[in-house]
């Protein structure tokens, strides 16, 4: 995926991963984990996109940790982008953070609960960057027609429509594949988020949970039906991150996994 002109890699294109820790923790482990997918990256040729967050808004709890705020985490993911030329993603919760954020990061990205908000929709297409947009698990794939809209109302036609489930009931989402489809419709690169989407939110009370042993296998039928990306949070640790434990994937066992999604992506896409 070229990000540095008019075109996104498209549905039919080899398949690339974003990846990285669900917060930013700390300097040394944004690092450290760079490090790590930057050669998973080089080992198994598929491009890697580094994703962190250096604020998550929208945790359960007011005493949840939410990262090291804007300033201090832009200026981690300017260390990791230049030290391992990687390009990165995070995303942003205000409008006036978008501009801010841009002459940092490569792509910005739109929080699935902020997916409808004009404004933030508005602000990150002013930038020009590439914009990633989390679908709402409140919203239907037609609705993210208007989204695309919104956006394309500025002038930047440099947008992807992420997947990442659907509230089903309370505490709990579920993946409609046929979103894939719809979205793909649409005429952008179709991402699928495998990580979030195994999300049981709120279920702790204090906290999300869910149940990490479906991402992979989400991940492979998603490839199955052709996408353009994955997007998975991984960590060296998951039982001891400060968000999403419970969905996180291990570092240690991520390029096994990203071996498995190019091979089945190779299988389908043979037939464009």
């Amino acid at each position: 995926m070229n990000l540095t002109d008019s075109s996104l890699a498209t549905n039919e294109d080899p398949f690339f991963v974003i990846a990285g820790p669900c917060v930013i923790e700390s300097e040394q482990d944004a690092l450290d984990t760079a490090c790590d997918l930057k050669r998973i990256a080089n080992r198994t040729d598929v491009e890697l996109i580094f994703k962190s967050s250096f604020d998550k808004a929208n945790r359960s709890s007011i005493k949840s940790y939410r990262g090291p705020g804007m300033e201090v985490g832009l200026e981690i993911l300017k260390r990791v982008k230049e030290e391992y030329e990687l390009p990165v993603l995070t995303d942003f919760h205000l409008p006036e953070q978008a501009a801010r954020v841009a002459e940092v990061v490569d792509i910005l990205q739109i929080p699935a609960y902020l997916s409808r908000q004009t404004d933030m929709l508005t602000a990150a297409g002013q930038t020009g960057k590439p914009v990633n947009v989390k679908k709402g698990q409140f919203l239907s794939a037609e609705d993210m027609d208007e989204v695309v809209k919104k956006i394309a109302s500025t002038g930047n036609d440099r947008i992807m429509l992420c997947e990442r489930g659907t509230t089903f009931g309370y505490n709990n989402l579920v993946v409609d594949m046929r979103n894939l489809e719809i979205m793909k419709k649409l005429g952008k690169p179709v991402v699928f988020d495998t990580t979030h989407s195994v999300q049981r939110p709120g279920a702790h009370g204090d906290s999300s949970g869910g149940d990490r042993r479906f991402a992979t296998s989400l991940a492979q039928a998603a490839l199955g039906i052709g996408v353009a990306g994955i997007f998975a949070e991984v960590h060296p640790d998951p039982p001891s991150a400060k968000c999403d434990s419970a969905t996180q994937l291990r570092l240690d066992k991520f390029e096994s996994l990203v071996r498995r999604w190019k091979s089945i992506d190779q299988i389908i896409k043979k037939k464009y």
